[in-house]
């Protein structure tokens, strides 16, 4: 098989003292933490699409990466040899997962009936591959925003027509993620909302979404599908109102429809920064409704009013986010999908490898930093003094149920002296610090 990236051998672990830019730093995947490896807590996964399928273009430019395949015309034979680089790429850097949208990896044909031959194509190849190479698919998902037909939307489309080509799309992408062992199936609704209501029957799209949303439920077991059904929230870009804002307004949806036993939520971190919520907040409302799914991990540009989808380089926002992650038990059936691309002028190939070499060392420290964080139990203990008052007296009384208003009332009027404590937010930062500087 043709060596698709010359030059680059398999990035190992040298250590934070190494100078060679193509080598981990912090991230060793055979160190044990907390039980096992580490890979196997932080399940890092390759994004088809920025990584094999982008061309670096702009609203203002043109494409300007630079693809061993560049010059290929025959868009089967391209989706070949890209999926041979992608093996490839995932065997150099020790990447376990791969995930993709269905366009990401096989070109649309004349019709729905030669897509889908085209598509079953590549997957046989793509099967063939994973176990040469033993990689496994993390989830697949189907692009339902990039072709005209979806200009209106797919699931929430006002052309029943285009609803159900997105069903049978849907459909599927669903039967090629089982195919492949796919453990988690995302639903990302990237044209799914509207720019005004001066057109828009909002009750009909979104009982139409969770028509579709049941009707997906109810093929997947018929085929047997158990893998986890994921929704991505994201607030804007390119739909002005999108009904997956963030988890939140996912999570009522989910609740209304009678969905939530069904659905977990794969949180993008550029998507929480842009419905303005940490990465944490995001991750840390699904934790603690029990539908923390999965994670895109990148980050967005503060100055920047889109989604920048930049490799995660923030160790304070990786150690944040990994403690969530911990404080849920782990990720797995879901995992860490590096949802990221390479700047536009980061145009060589060589760039791809040193911008994941970069994200997986800033995931990989920050995990161990909030490993040692919650060992320690620093935050965990000053959180439970801050609330020590709900533990004892009156406010034990609260939390059990055992008051009411005329009952609070009462005790108000005999306590009129009210005295509050510093939340003390500057010390428990500079603590985060010592963490992630190594002094302590």
């Amino acid at each position: 098989m043709t060596e698709y990236f010359k030059g680059i051998e398999k990035i190992k672990f040298e250590g934070k003292d190494s100078k060679n830019p193509l080598a981990y730093k912090y991230y060793n995947p055979d160190e044990i933490v907390n039980g096992k490896p580490l890979k196997d807590h932080l399940r890092f996964t390759m994004s088809f699409w920025h990584t094999l399928t982008a061309e670096g273009s702009d609203p203002f430019g043109v494409g300007t990466y630079q693809k061993p395949w560049d010059g290929e015309k025959d868009p089967v034979k391209l989706a070949k040899i890209r999926m041979e680089a992608a093996f490839e790429f995932m065997d150099k850097t020790g990447i376990e997962y791969f995930a993709f949208h269905d366009r990401d990896i096989a070109p649309e044909g004349k019709d729905l009936e030669e897509t889908n031959a085209i598509l079953d194509e590549i997957v046989d190849y793509c099967k063939e591959l994973m176990g040469k190479y033993n990689k496994k698919l993390l989830w697949g998902t189907a692009n339902m925003f990039g072709n005209p037909r979806f200009v209106h939307g797919a699931a929430t489309t006002c052309n029943a027509d285009v609803y159900a080509y997105a069903a049978a799309q849907v459909k599927k992408a669903m039967e090629v993620t089982k195919k492949l062992g796919g453990e988690n199936y995302v639903f990302w609704g990237g044209r799914e909302g509207y720019e005004t209501l001066l057109n828009t029957d909002m009750q009909l799209e979104q009982d139409n979404l969770a028509r579709f949303f049941h009707m997906a439920v109810d093929y997947a077991k018929k085929i047997g599908f158990t893998g986890q059904f994921l929704i991505e929230p994201k607030p804007k870009e390119p739909t002005k109102h999108q009904y997956d804002f963030d988890v939140a307004t996912v999570l009522a949806f989910l609740r209304k429809y009678d969905l939530d036993k069904y659905f977990k939520i794969n949180i993008e971190a550029n998507h929480a920064t842009l419905a303005t919520h940490t990465f944490q907040h995001e991750i840390a409302v699904a934790r603690t409704n029990g539908v923390l799914g999965s994670l895109d991990v990148n980050q967005g540009d503060p100055n920047l009013g889109w989604d920048t989808d930049q490799f995660p380089t923030n160790i304070y926002d990786a150690t944040l986010a990994m403690y969530e992650v911990i404080k849920n038990g782990g990720i797995a059936p879901g995992g860490l999908n590096f949802d990221a691309k390479v700047r536009r002028a980061s145009f060589e190939y060589q760039d791809l490898f040193l911008a994941y070499i970069a994200g997986m060392d800033t995931i990989a420290k920050g995990y161990k930093v909030a490993q040692k964080l919650l060992e320690t139990g620093e935050l965990e203990e000053f959180v439970k003094g801050r609330y020590v008052s709900f533990s004892e007296g009156i406010g034990k009384d609260i939390v059990d149920g055992k008051v009411d208003f005329e009952a609070l009332e009462k005790y108000a009027l005999a306590h009129s002296h009210i005295t509050n404590k510093s939340g003390r937010q500057e010390m428990l930062e500079a603590i985060v610090n010592q963490y992630i500087y190594g002094d302590k």
